[in-house]
């Protein structure tokens, strides 16, 4: 319904609307850079439920739109004109009308991208995928078929109504029991639009974005493609993180949560390894946003080169970190007194606290931080119960 309407509206504006059909966040912007196209559109409930479908804006370079234009959009749609000389905008007519074209082709350019980017083949190793029920059911097979790896796919039987329910990403269970039931080699989750990706070792053990910056971090290094020797991690990040990896001596720059801020930050820093613990990694030379299959693929060519999953990962030294997500009614109402009680825990009871609403729920997220996890949860259950006081479902 989006995407027709969309189409629809885009056409009687006089733009013409090239249409991939069911396809990942990250194929929307390679091919708005590569094919030279003003701007992408995606429709995704990213990692939520299909009810919670909302709609991204990319720019030329295939990168989330910038915010004074998105604002721009908003004021439009609330109906205030002025930007617009106090006027709609008005529909095209006659030959000024756009078209719609089927873009099916864009989607296959990409998959032929993705399976360019591996330099060796994976045959002999068992491979267990998981796409959500969501964009990358077929992309994630067609890939790992093509490069030689014995693929096993949950997740591959959307329906328009179960994507992300109890499967992909944020539910990694189900891949677990796939990779212990059938002994496979590596496995690996996405998300409903695919910029995530979640793995799971040979043992069954979950790889957090996380553990996947610091393997390939490590891996990067190696090769002499870490530039600056550092990457870009997130507040939410583990602190184990940062100290694992400053014993290979490589630095880490924080910046705030979500994908465009650390997009941005490697823009600045010039870093070329970026990424969130939920699983959003980027590789800047080649996408311009996360993409949960190149972070397969190249989690793949670390496991082909340097062994297993678990022993690529065996230097990383998390701290005790717990994380939960407060339903709320009201996330400003929820909000209030938070930020100073979670300054008097954080001093005493020495530990890191981050607190903040959610950009696609009605949630608070808590993550909580330290050397001692009793301390840890003390502090996520305090904080719970204020929320929860101050506005909770």
């Amino acid at each position: 319904m989006l995407e027709y309407s969309l189409a629809a509206g885009l056409t009687a504006s006089g733009a013409d609307a090239y249409i991939l059909h069911v396809t990942t966040t990250p194929s929307v912007s390679y091919i708005t850079r590569c094919d030279g196209f003003d701007c992408g559109i995606m429709v995704s409930a990213s990692h939520n439920p299909y009810y919670d479908n909302g709609i991204k804006l990319m720019n030329g370079q295939g990168e989330k739109m910038e915010d004074p234009v998105i604002c721009l959009v908003e004021r439009y749609l609330s109906g205030d004109f002025e930007p617009f000389g106090g006027k709609d905008i008005p529909f095209a007519s006659g030959a000024d009308i756009g078209r719609t074209v089927d873009y099916i082709s864009g989607r296959n350019r990409y998959i032929g991208h993705l399976i360019s980017l591996s330099t060796c083949s994976y045959k002999g190793l068992r491979v267990g995928l998981d796409g959500a029920n969501g964009s990358a059911f077929a992309i994630a097979r067609s890939v790992f078929d093509a490069l030689g790896a014995k693929t096993f796919v949950i997740g591959d039987t959307p329906d328009g109504e179960n994507v992300n329910d109890g499967v992909g990403s944020t539910h990694i269970e189900a891949l677990r029991r796939l990779v212990r039931d059938n002994s496979l080699d590596v496995g690996f989750a996405f998300d409903g639009d695919a910029d995530r990706c979640i793995a799971v070792d040979e043992r069954g053990e979950v790889v957090t974005g996380d553990e996947e910056m610091y393997v390939c971090a490590n891996y990067l290094k190696e090769r002499g493609e870490l530039s600056g020797d550092r990457i870009v991690c997130t507040v939410m990040s583990n602190g184990g993180l940062i100290k694992s990896l400053k014993a290979h001596g490589i630095s880490c720059s924080l910046c705030e949560v979500g994908d465009k801020n650390v997009c941005d930050t490697m823009n600045a820093t010039g870093a070329v390894l970026g990424g969130e613990r939920s699983g959003h990694v980027v590789f800047s030379k080649y996408e311009s946003t996360g993409d949960g299959m190149v972070t397969a693929i190249m989690l793949m060519e670390a496991i082909v080169e340097k062994g297993s999953l678990s022993q690529l990962v065996k230097g990383f030294r998390p701290l005790p970190q717990i994380s939960v997500s407060v339903p709320v009614i009201d996330k400003t109402l929820a909000m209030e007194g938070v930020k100073e009680l979670a300054e008097r825990l954080e001093g005493d009871l020495k530990v890191r606290i981050v607190v903040r609403p959610s950009g696609t729920e009605r949630v608070v997220r808590i993550m909580t931080e330290g050397e001692s996890e009793e301390c840890c949860a003390l502090s996520c259950k305090i904080l719970t119960n204020k929320i929860s006081e101050n506005c909770g479902c």
